[in-house]
């Protein structure tokens, strides 16, 4: 098989990845081994605000200008609907948050998104506290949703494999890649943790952070829109809601945890005071990297061999845009921006 890209990898960083260079017109091939699983476990939510800090995400607005299109064209070339959207609800737990947020609001990256009016209408089964802060623009996109049916596309076209890869049957040299029966010009890893093990990019300070959560059902509650406070609470359907979520940078595992769903729990209990029920508890990897930026680039040595990783927690937001600019620095020799780009780290 003759193709111009391999593609390791199919969470949101290999996902974005196919959708670019279908977009333009290349022809590539997906191997995954569904081995990392912190795409599929992902809330999805996108929200421009870091309400723990009532400061902006990086890049924020161009990344929503990008996200918007990006989902919607698989929308329509699957056939189906990714995009969902609703308001997020910061609770206040006392006058300092008060404080802060009307601070933020009148940040000039922040004031269109946030609402400068606190709600003090009270949500059945939430504890209160101080009120509620309104953040405009946000949604979530069905990300395994989104993951299998675009799989299911890729098969159909012969262009995905569910297979491993094994690093040292990998060949490079200066005309192209050939893995197996695969030739390509260019490779590009979107492992995830995965990059771990990845013998030409585990240099990179990749550092993964375990995230757990909670699928509870509790009738007593009514939300709408996302709650967050300690944790979030995000609404699914017939009193079903999502709960998360930890961060643990020690366990490099998936498997849930007593400790974990202990954090959650208590956390929970100080948001809500309704029953619930817990439905299931599960975890995965984040890929995070110290100073926060994406890990995106061409091998130092091997120039045919490239990474696109490190989205952390708002890969949902930031994985269309990286693409894109990954492309145009691989076909049309645009530069990366500097904080993205993995020569920050040679």
């Amino acid at each position: 098989m003759q193709v111009d890209y391999i593609i390791v990898g199919f969470g949101l960083a290999g996902m974005a990845m196919a959708k670019v260079l279908e977009d333009y017109g290349h022809s590539f091939i997906v191997l995954e081994d569904s081995s990392q699983v912190s795409s599929r476990v992902a809330a999805g939510v996108f929200n421009p605000v870091i309400l723990k800090r009532f400061t902006p995400v990086w890049n924020a607005d161009e990344q929503l200008q990008n996200l918007f299109p990006f989902y919607q064209d698989l929308e329509k070339r699957l056939g189906n609907n990714y995009l969902t959207y609703f308001d997020t609800y910061k609770v206040f737990k006392n006058v300092e948050d008060q404080n802060n947020w009307f601070m933020a609001c009148d940040n000039p990256l922040l004031e269109k998104y946030l609402n400068p009016k606190i709600s003090k209408e009270p949500k059945k089964g939430v504890i209160s506290y101080e009120g509620f802060g309104q953040v405009k623009g946000t949604g979530r996109v069905l990300i395994k949703k989104v993951l299998d049916d675009y799989i299911v596309y890729l098969k159909k076209k012969g262009l995905f494999l569910n297979i491993s890869m094994n690093h040292e049957e990998l060949k490079l040299d200066g005309a192209g890649v050939n893995y197996r029966d695969i030739d390509a010009k260019k490779i590009v890893f979107a492992e995830g943790f995965g990059l771990k093990k990845n013998p030409f990019f585990s240099y990179l300070p990749l550092t993964g952070t375990k995230g757990e959560m909670l699928y509870i059902e509790a009738p007593g509650l009514k939300l709408t829109s996302q709650l967050k406070s300690t944790l979030f609470l995000l609404p699914m359907k017939n009193n079903k809601y999502w709960v998360g979520a930890t961060f643990n940078w020690t366990d490099k595992t998936v498997k849930a945890t007593e400790k974990g769903r202990k954090e959650l729990l208590e956390k929970l209990d100080t948001m809500i005071d309704v029953p619930y029920k817990v439905i299931s508890q599960f975890g995965g990897i984040r890929p995070t990297v110290k100073d926060r930026r994406p890990l995106v680039g061409v091998h130092p040595e091997y120039k045919n061999a490239i990474v696109f990783n490190g989205m952390g927690t708002r890969g949902v937001m930031i994985a269309p845009t990286i693409a894109n600019q990954l492309y145009q620095h691989l076909e049309n020799k645009q530069p990366l921006p500097k904080e993205i780009d993995i020569q920050r780290f040679n």
